[in-house]
């Protein structure tokens, strides 16, 4: 199956290896956190977008995140990503 597939030129639909390597050239942004700890609550958030596919579009997951606490302060499902949230 797997030289069939390869004879068709279809590939998977995975991750390849080594896909977080930044290419020649890029320079990666510096970890701002690394000298200050979240000693305290509401001293360091986060937040998180990510996508989920559907069958009828594109759910976008977003979350602020509370490093001390380790509480979701926020979060919302919508389906496009306008600043509304």
């Amino acid at each position: 199956m797997r030289r069939l597939v390869r004879l068709m030129g279809h590939e998977p639909a995975y991750p390849k290896p080594l896909l977080n390597v930044p290419s020649r050239g890029v320079t990666p942004y510096p970890y701002l956190l690394r000298d200050r700890p979240a000693t305290a609550p509401n001293k360091v958030w986060s937040t998180n977008i990510t996508y989920i596919p559907m069958a009828q579009g594109i759910l976008y997951p977003v979350a602020v995140l509370d490093w001390h606490a380790r509480h979701v302060l926020s979060w919302d499902l919508p389906n496009t990503l306008d600043a509304g949230f």
